[in-house]
């Protein structure tokens, strides 16, 4: 989009220098030497667009000061790589740097880079998105492309006007001896006369007049934070002084004039990976991983990235954001770029493309092709990096899995393109033992005719542990993954299976386990008499359960997944798993799917009901159902239906049980 309006900006402003309807004909060119000011205008639609990109592109006031640090920080690297070929351009003034001062009403920002002559600042300054920092690349060529120019599209410069009712610039190119002021008030027209000799040694100074209420910006600490937030990382000293009453404080570095991940890994300590992690983060551990690399070929940017040792207190904002700043050239662009996808949020670091625009936004970026390239790229990093961490370093995984396993996990359904990548690094407690185990190390495990990966939904593992739906996988030596976090009642939803093993519910449907041969001693069984009813005996059974509960229930029917326990309830074939559903119906309300509720044919309790039922049932047999149902629904963790109800029945078989 920047493009397109810069390539108008220039088609309108050169239209203003040679169409008479749309310049003052009274402002011809005066000579060089001349003593008073050269007015122009700028071009009527030119103008309009100026107010438009003011008030427009640039939505944060504070940003004026990144745009002309920027262009200094542009202007000392220019001359820097001019002086490889000329050095007598720098003089006797080497150290190359930018000074920002403040007095009541005005604010200053000079640096001793390369500076202006006075067609550059009517070119550079008269005429809308004309960069020169652009041209000096294209008559560089690729050379200059590798200075690390910032300020590529040359609209920066003008959203000096958020803040300043007129802004003056006085500049002398390196090397000559003139010295030339360009001013304005970003209305109509611009100004060009001769400087004071003296005015600048070298460079260019951009004095701005502070509209009324911009006052803030006059104050040297406000400053001081901007450049601190914005432009930390320009490779060149920035100085804050103070003026009052005409007289000069002491200069107060405000960056660090040192990008950390455009150094060379060699150079760092991890002392200093771990202050920089710090600063960035507010964590003030070592940070369990490190990513540093430097991307060339197509695209050339700088990643710095750290994985914490601990969970983020803002991991499970509803907003899940990324924590990843952005740099164009060392100047912050967003510190909440989503440059990697919602489920890796836990990783903090910084990201510095030398290839976008310096003006590309946080909304651009969804559209920017240099930023989708990143993306992929910074994604297929970092998890390849926590693969390699999980083979060859187990238990250090082991700790970052219980910190950021519940995130990781969104990605499944999120990112079907590396769903395979995601299911490698999932870890797993379950049945067989308390360890976690990966998925690669249950499929290793697997019985005879056991043809799928079996697993349960739950809010923790010790309650799950005991649930009665476990019981018949336990006896058959099955091993059960038991997943305790919300999302996994999601993405087992979403995900097909692995390594040609599908994902199944011990909690849904039927089950599967009459071809499996029990390995636990049967005979010994607590509440297992053995003594199952005869098959019509267990057909009236069910059938009384189903006209009792009537409703309540979807099926009753006979199960293998019982052992101990007389009755459990279970999700119908095809339908929610019942932690999800339980979840749905917390959060959006609305009515449950009936359960499945599935007796054991082996308990004394149901061989004792199905006896009463053939010898005429009764109301015995009828509270007998439901305290049954309640009883499936408290081992469920849910609560009976009517307490009341619950009550009364449980409190009559107490008291008949002890007559």
């Amino acid at each position: 989009m920047l493009d397109k309006v810069s390539v108008t900006f220039d088609m309108l402003a050169r239209k203003s220098e040679v169409d008479p309807q749309l310049t003052n004909p009274h402002m011809a060119a005066r000579k060089k030497g001349a003593q008073e000011p050269e007015r122009r205008e700028f071009g009527a639609e030119v103008t309009r667009l100026l107010e438009i990109l003011v008030h427009s592109v640039y939505a944060d006031r504070e940003v004026f000061l990144r745009e002309l640090i920027s262009n200094a920080s542009d202007a000392c690297d220019r001359l820097r790589y001019l002086t490889l070929s000329d050095s007598a351009l720098m003089g006797g003034d080497a150290e190359l740097r930018i000074e920002i001062s403040a007095d009541a009403g005005t604010v200053e920002l000079t640096d001793n880079g390369i500076g202006m002559s006075r067609d550059e600042l009517i070119d550079n300054l008269g005429t809308i998105a004309k960069s020169g920092t652009r041209a000096f690349m294209a008559e560089a060529g690729s050379e200059g492309a590798a200075s690390g120019q910032i300020g590529q599209f040359g609209i920066g410069f003008y959203s000096a006007f958020i803040v300043a009712s007129e802004v003056e610039v006085t500049s002398r190119r390196a090397g000559t001896g003139d010295c030339w002021t360009w001013r304005s008030d970003g209305t109509g027209s611009f100004s060009v006369e001769p400087a004071p000799a003296d005015a600048v040694a070298r460079g260019t100074r951009v004095r701005l007049s502070l509209r009324e209420g911009m006052a803030e910006f006059a104050d040297v600490s406000r400053l001081a934070h901007i450049v601190k937030t914005h432009s930390d990382h320009v490779p060149f000293p920035i100085d804050i002084v103070e003026i009052k009453g005409g007289k000069r404080g002491a200069p107060d570095r405000a960056n660090s004039a040192s990008a950390l991940w455009s150094r060379p890994k060699s150079a760092i300590t991890e002392e200093q990976y771990t202050e920089f992690f710090g600063a960035l983060s507010g964590i003030f551990d070592p940070p369990a991983l490190t990513i540093h690399y430097k991307a060339e070929g197509r695209h050339e940017y700088d990643v710095l990235l750290f994985v914490p040792q601990t969970r983020p207190f803002d991991l499970f904002d509803p907003a899940r954001a990324s924590r990843v700043r952005l740099y164009v050239r060392r100047v912050l662009i967003t510190d909440e770029a989503e440059i990697l996808p919602a489920y890796l949020r836990f990783v903090r670091g910084v990201v510095d493309s030398a290839d976008m625009p310096l003006t590309v936004s946080r909304d651009m970026l969804q559209d920017n092709p240099v930023a989708a390239a990143i993306r992929k790229a910074l994604t297929n990093r970092v998890l390849a990096t926590l693969a390699r961490e999980a083979e060859s370093n187990p238990d250090s995984y082991a700790t970052l899995w219980e910190a950021f396993g519940a995130v990781i996990k969104e990605g499944l359904y999120e990112d079907y393109e590396r769903r395979d990548e995601l299911l490698e690094l999932l870890r797993f407690r379950g049945t067989a033992g308390d360890g976690l185990r990966s998925l690669k190390d249950y499929v290793a495990g697997l019985k005879e005719n056991q043809t799928a990966i079996y697993f349960m939904t739950g809010e923790n593992a010790r309650a799950l542990g005991s649930s009665p739906q476990l019981e018949g996988f336990r006896a058959r030596g099955l091993e059960v993954l038991l997943l305790t976090d919300p999302v996994d009642s999601f993405w087992t939803q979403a995900v097909m299976g692995y390594d040609g093993k599908p994902f199944k519910s011990v909690a849904r449907g039927a089950d599967d386990l009459a071809g499996m041969a029990r390995t636990d001693d049967a005979a010994t069984a607590p509440h297992d008499d053995g003594a199952a009813p005869r098959p019509a005996e267990m057909a009236s059974a069910i059938a009384f359960l189903k006209q009792t509960l009537g409703e309540a229930v979807s099926d009753v029917r006979a199960s293998e997944r019982l052992v101990e326990s007389a009755a459990c309830l279970v999700a119908p074939d095809g339908g929610l798993d019942r932690t999800l559903e339980r979840m749905l119906g917390e959060r959006q309300g609305g009515e449950r799917t009936a359960p499945v509720l599935e007796v054991n044919p082996r308990h004394s309790l149901i061989v004792a009901l199905a006896r009463s039922v053939v010898g005429g049932g009764g109301r015995m047999a009828e509270d007998t159902a439901r305290m049954l149902f309640d009883y499936a629904l408290i081992t469920d963790g849910e609560k009976p239906r009517d307490m009341s109800a619950f009550a009364r029945r449980l409190q009559e078989m107490m008291e008949k049980a002890l007559a």
